[in-house]
């Protein structure tokens, strides 16, 4: 089936990295394993990070625009070159989906959201165009794909039965990650090297943008937690890169003089061998909707520390692939990377269990099965069935 595909937050081929490029790009290669034929129907960034109502206003037209030009051209095309359904990734209130509806009604095609939130909270406030045209789309859906175990609460009451609602977990494409953990002692012989460590040496990681928000907040508790790791020969690699790069790197130096190795951002491979060398991913994820750092460091073999809350516990099995202590708690945080530096043993038995975790749950080819039998399942119904 060819498949309209459009992530209103920013497009899979967007300059700039990060976890929802990243996750977008998954969905389109999820969705070609699973032999549809999707295609980038736009590059249109809606979100409005300021609560600006007059840009949001004038996104909402520009919207309109494109969407009207976007229709003229696929009902332009021959029947058979028409995609048969719009796939679009992560709606909400900064970030509304101001093209898909419109089109999918146009071309009376089936409508699907994965990832998408509705905040209440919003409505009459700056954000409320885009709360009202993300709400608008969700009731729109004829399916809908949650990736985070929080999201369905607040949108079943803006969804329009009979929706289709799938539990959609995230999920990572783990064979670079396998393959670079089956080289494991290589990679981590020449990590040693060029760092000047022994082969004793516990090198733990954290991977995350550099930028201001939750991923700056999530640097300054670990900086928080680096202090109390007193015992054990350890290091600290940091791969991430970003505007505040300046300011985190300082934190993290003077919490742990010596410790600390920059790496910067990290070409895809290179990462996947930076995961497989390390011991531990220590990431305090805060308002993380999940991570998918934490699932890369898994399907490596690694075990990893983060914070509980929101849709960490839906990809990280306490004691069973990583710690979980409670969310802002940088002593026990601390203390369970701690544990982990002293108990090699139990790194082992957790980031085996991670790998195995991952291929049996939140790998390509599950997700490629739950994307096609969603898209089958509404395209059989039709639009607005």
């Amino acid at each position: 089936m060819r498949v309209a595909f459009y992530a209103p937050m920013k497009p899979p081929d967007h300059p700039i990295p990060s976890g929802d490029r990243h996750l977008a790009r998954l969905m389109m290669k999820a969705l070609q394993r699973a032999g549809h034929h999707p295609e980038l129907m736009s590059r249109f960034v809606s979100r409005d990070g300021a609560g600006d109502p007059a840009r949001q206003a004038r996104l909402q037209a520009l919207g309109g625009r494109l969407a009207d030009r976007l229709i003229r051209r696929l009902v332009a095309r021959p029947p058979e070159e028409r995609p048969g359904a719009w796939f679009t990734y992560h709606v909400y209130h900064k970030a509304p989906d101001w093209l898909g509806p419109r089109v999918a009604d146009a071309l009376a095609i089936p409508y699907l959201i994965a990832e998408a939130s509705s905040a209440p909270k919003r409505a009459g406030g700056p954000w409320d165009i885009g709360y009202r045209g993300a709400n608008a789309a969700i009731a729109e859906a004829d399916a809908i794909l949650t990736l985070n175990s929080d999201d369905w609460d607040c949108l079943q009451p803006v969804a329009t039965p009979p929706v289709l609602h799938r539990r959609m977990f995230p999920f990572v494409d783990s064979g670079p990650f396998a393959a670079a953990a089956a080289r494991r002692g290589n990679l981590r012989e020449g990590l040693a090297a060029t760092g000047g460590w022994g082969p004793g040496t516990v090198l733990l990681l954290a991977v995350g943008m550099m930028r201001a928000g939750a991923k700056q907040e999530s640097y300054a508790r670990l900086a928080e937690a680096l202090p109390s790791l007193r015992d054990g020969d350890w290091r600290l690699l940091v791969a991430g890169d970003g505007p505040r790069r300046t300011e985190i790197e300082a934190l993290l130096e003077e919490a742990a003089p010596g410790r600390v190795q920059m790496l910067g951002a990290l070409e895809a491979n290179r990462l996947a061998e930076i995961y497989a060398a390390s011991d531990v991913l220590v990431w305090p994820a805060v308002d993380e909707a999940f991570g998918i750092a934490l699932l890369e460091a898994q399907a490596a073999g690694l075990p990893v520390v983060a914070g509980r809350q929101r849709g960490v516990p839906d990809i990280v099995a306490p004691g069973v692939t990583g710690l979980l202590p409670k969310a802002g708690d940088t002593v026990a945080f601390a203390a369970a990377v701690q544990r982990l530096i002293n108990e090699s043993e139990l790194r082992a038995q957790l980031g085996a269990s991670a790998a195995r975790r991952v291929q049996e749950k939140f790998d390509l080819p599950t997700a490629a099965a739950m994307l096609d039998s969603t898209l089958q399942t509404v395209a059989a119904v039709g639009r607005g069935a």
